[in-house]
């Protein structure tokens, strides 16, 4: 293979810290590189490096003459007024229709290729420069964080391209799942050193893993090993008889070597709030519009949310899962209907509205000791503190200088601190790296409050989400699967829609993203596919009729003060409910089978 770009001996120092130190890499034409690394190790400024945007201490940078590099550009390069298409046009010189043809494949069309490009959200506008890169033909992408604030059909559309992509990558991403569904190669930048694996991101880590436990074991038989022989060596070296076995001994010893094996770097270590479980419905959604005076953004959410629940919130962006939060939280008021919260549920809110509003004078222990519940000592507040990475004279920072990511770890750090039995967040991985985003991942799987939130991180989702809310097409809805289901389902749209684009060529679907049954349409004879719909109409009067008993059963339990009759309303509701999403589940594989979807 041909050799696109190369680093020799890279320096790069800023003050004190060594972010590249004698740091090699070589990319060749037509692999797909997963860039990985702490936040602060120096990926961006390599890129930039690499871009010919920054100059190293010393070193080299090597660039193939047949190198034409595409960069995913995170500023806004759009003019006032600029349709999509205008932008295209003038940032590829390419013809309209050939612009609109790359477009497609990002799905841009109608008012997304054709209105104003600054009206889209940050999600849309990114297909944007996806298409501008592909009309560019370039043969090395260059991403830096791209699925930041992508929602989940936005990512699964950027990796379908990237995985069609037939030229080379280097895409620098803290998403181990869309790193593994784009990349065969892992480079890893730590303590100023580059590795490049030849493998993906999770045998990658594993390797790390292994080796370094198999690096302890071989020092602790080495230091055994040299132990024993210096004691044989104190004891016979004076002796004339044995003077010369110990003199053989010492050359041993000195032989004998243990490896050098990294300290950890510091991660953040995170502990859930203690709260006494509790039992039955910790929120519900009646008959709720939501939205802004002069916008209605969904109508009719009639969801509800048990205590002990991590109900994950999804939905394209745009579609108002942040607005759904905000009214739950009493942030917006409801258009219509209402929200009931359970008796004494105590709140704790992190979204991006409250972690900028914190006080900027105070420090970062002082906000924590005012916010703390009483009992919390000024040594539990340093304690998690230290845990979300503040430590030493870091607590005594004020508000007003800390970073983005700084703020949120610190509003983070207020929610574990006070005695929150409901968790409200939204993005919560946002602006916090990989490590402590799989800490507050762990803390939150032991937490015994509920949790409702959203999240574009899928491996993140799918650890600690119990159940999903679909916020969709101006409705919300208890989704009848789990979050695996809801991925399926986008992404069989998506590869839907590329069949159509395609004209009905498109590669068979990897193992196991058939259907349940494993049966398709076409594969159906016409009296398999009349008695499915008639089973199909079946279930949905049956999905119609228990919805109905569920929300008569829940109106009732909101009338009850008695607490066992309410309990045994509470029992009937949860046996609907089982019921109910078993029929949704079997209807949502008979649609598919029947490609209804």
């Amino acid at each position: 293979m041909a050799v696109l770009l190369q680093l020799l001996d890279g320096v790069k120092n800023y003050g004190d810290q060594a972010l590249l130190d004698g740091a090699s890499v070589t990319i060749h034409d037509g692999v797909k590189v997963g860039f990985i690394g702490r936040n602060g190790a120096g990926k961006s400024t390599l890129l930039r490096i690499l871009l010919g945007n920054e100059e190293l201490d010393s070193g080299e940078v090597i660039r193939g003459s047949h190198l034409k590099v595409g960069y995913l550009r995170q500023h806004d390069p759009f003019e006032p007024a600029e349709s999509a298409l205008d932008f295209l046009m003038r940032d590829s010189g390419q013809p309209d229709w050939k612009c609109g043809e790359v477009a497609g494949q990002f799905e841009l069309k109608g008012d997304y290729l054709n209105g104003p490009v600054k009206d889209l959200s940050g999600g849309w506008q990114t297909r944007v420069k996806l298409a501008a890169l592909l009309l560019h033909d370039p043969n090395l992408l260059m991403l830096d964080e791209p699925t930041n604030f992508l929602d989940l059909r936005t990512q699964i559309l950027l990796e379908h391209f990237l995985v069609n992509f037939p030229a080379s990558c280097l895409i620098v991403s803290h998403d181990r799942a869309f790193l593994t569904a784009t990349c065969d190669q892992t480079l890893d930048l730590s303590r100023g050193k580059l590795t490049l694996y030849n493998g993906k991101i999770g045998p990658y880590l594993e390797k790390l893993e292994e080796d370094k436990i198999r690096d302890e074991r071989t020092n602790a038989a080495v230091i055994s090993k040299q132990k024993q022989l210096q004691r044989f060596i104190e004891k016979n070296k004076a002796r004339a008889t044995s003077a010369s076995q110990a003199r053989s001994k010492q050359k041993q010893l000195d032989r004998l070597q243990t490896k050098e094996i990294e300290v950890d770097l510091p991660t953040a270590s995170i502990k859930a709030p203690v709260v006494e479980p509790r039992q039955g419905p910790a929120v519900r959604c009646l008959d709720l519009s939501i939205g802004y005076p002069d916008h209605t953004v969904a109508t009719g959410v009639d969801v509800e949310v048990d205590h002990q629940q991590r109900a994950a919130i999804v939905g394209d962006n745009g579609q108002g899962k942040t607005t759904l939060l905000r009214t739950l939280v009493d942030s917006l008021q409801p258009i219509e209907g209402q929200v009931k919260w359970g008796y004494g549920c105590k709140i704790g809110t992190y979204a991006q509205h409250v972690y900028t509003t914190l006080p900027q004078d105070q420090t970062v222990l002082e906000y924590l000791e005012y916010n703390s519940m009483p009992g919390i000592t000024t040594q539990d507040c340093l304690n998690v503190a230290g845990a979300l990475l503040f430590r030493g004279a870091h607590v005594h920072k004020p508000i007003k200088v800390l970073s983005g990511g700084e703020r949120a770890r610190v509003c983070m750090a207020g929610l574990l601190l006070g005695d929150y039995n409901v968790l409200i967040l939204d993005e919560p991985g946002n602006h916090l790296d990989v490590e402590t985003v799989e800490a507050l991942a762990t803390a939150l799987l032991n937490y015994q409050g509920t949790v409702l939130f959203t999240s574009h991180d899928r491996h993140f989702v799918k650890r600690i989400a119990t159940n999903v809310i679909e916020v969709s097409n101006g409705r919300a809805r208890n989704y009848g699967g789990d979050y695996d289901s809801y991925v399926y389902s986008v992404n069989k749209e998506i590869e839907e829609g590329e069949r159509e684009r395609s004209g009905g060529k498109m590669a068979t679907p990897p193992a196991g993203k058939a259907g349940a049954s494993g049966k398709s349409k076409a594969s159906m004879s016409g009296k398999e596919q009349h008695n499915a719909r008639k089973q199909l109409r079946n279930l949905e009067k049956s999905i119609a009729r228990l919805d109905e008993q569920r929300k008569a059963l829940n109106a009732d339990m909101l009338k009850e003060s008695d607490a066992a009759k309410a309990m045994d309303l509470h029992n009937q509701i949860n046996a609907i409910q089982v019921e109910l999403s078993a029929a949704e589940e079997k209807w949502c594989e008979l649609s598919e089978e029947l490609g209804d979807w």
